[in-house]
């Protein structure tokens, strides 16, 4: 598999300075623009900030087989041996499920959401597949937080994702709030790729994941990004839904309420972006990781369930 021109160094031992971004933030082009479910509202502001906000997207009683469903798959201990699942770093518990559009017949259909999977074509400019799928789950009193990052510096470096044409979306399956560690993301970040220092180690990830420590950015960086676009945490109910750039720069704090806070993630990315060799040099990841495997377009499901 040949390895196009690396326009987004990252990864080495001398420091590079962050710089725009060469790719578009909505690929959708001319009057392909409007062919969806978002206004020109939403689109200049996914432009602008690098993520959209939706409180209450889908109903909390269409969230809950799907919370139950993880609360089994902690019971599940072949899962809970598995590669695909991270137990957090303190305690133990499960952290994150990778592959969950593979594993439950329930999460894949919900990746073919029509309301969700026409926003995301029309955001990336055509037809799309899952380039990862995760649940997070932070318990009470315990779960870990994670550092600021890019999801495509990491992707790009260790998957080999060629250029800025993925997005993820996240969809709430606890209640996200101000105590219990949401995800807080820098506006405006994605409109810069900053690279970071350091080489990439062999098998990183099996570290990376329990604690983000490569693919930081500096703290120059970051003050410089948090003093231009702020800080923001999106919260809400179960069935809320995030949708944010693959580059926008984005953190979480330590769960320190007594509530558990879940979330369900599904990383779109276009037909046309699909992965080369990694970057970094190294092996690929594993394709729960990044998938090479599956990358037809996803079909919408076709049976459109109550909000």
């Amino acid at each position: 598999m040949m390895t196009s021109e690396d326009l987004f160094p990252t990864r080495h031992d001398e420091r590079h300075e962050r710089f725009s971004r060469v790719d578009p933030v909505i690929h959708a082009r001319n009057q392909e623009r409007w062919n969806g479910p978002l206004d020109e509202v939403s689109l200049s502001r996914y432009e602008r900030d690098g993520f959209l906000w939706f409180e209450g997207f889908f109903s909390r009683e269409r969230m809950k087989p799907f919370f139950d469903e993880l609360k089994e798959m902690a019971r599940d201990t072949d899962l809970m041996n598995s590669d695909q699942v991270i137990k957090d770093p303190d305690s133990g518990d499960l952290r994150s499920v990778f592959d969950m559009h593979r594993i439950s017949e329930r999460f894949d259909k919900l990746t073919r959401d029509p309301r969700i999977l026409g926003m995301v074509r029309q955001l990336l400019g055509g037809d799309v597949y899952i380039h990862q799928s995760r649940i997070n789950d932070k318990f009470g009193f315990q779960g870990s937080g994670f550092n600021w990052h890019s999801d495509f510096e990491t992707w790009h470096s260790e998957d080999g994702m060629p250029r800025m044409r993925a997005v993820s979306a996240s969809i709430m399956l606890t209640d996200n709030n101000e105590f219990n560690g949401p995800l807080m993301l820098i506006p405006g970040s994605h409109h810069y790729f900053v690279p970071c220092e350091g080489s990439t180690p062999k098998d990183n990830w099996k570290d990376s994941l329990k604690a983000q420590r490569l693919g930081v950015p500096s703290q120059e960086n970051l003050i410089d990004l948090v003093n231009q676009g702020g800080i923001q945490a999106p919260k809400g109910p179960p069935g809320s839904l995030l949708l944010f750039e693959c580059n926008t720069l984005h953190a979480s704090n330590k769960n320190l309420s007594p509530w558990p806070r879940a979330n369900l993630f599904f990383v779109y990315n276009s037909v046309d972006n699909t992965l080369e060799q990694p970057y970094c040099g190294n092996q690929p990841r594993p394709d729960f990781l990044g998938n090479r495997e599956d990358t037809e377009a996803l079909a919408m499901h076709d049976h459109l369930e109550p909000l």
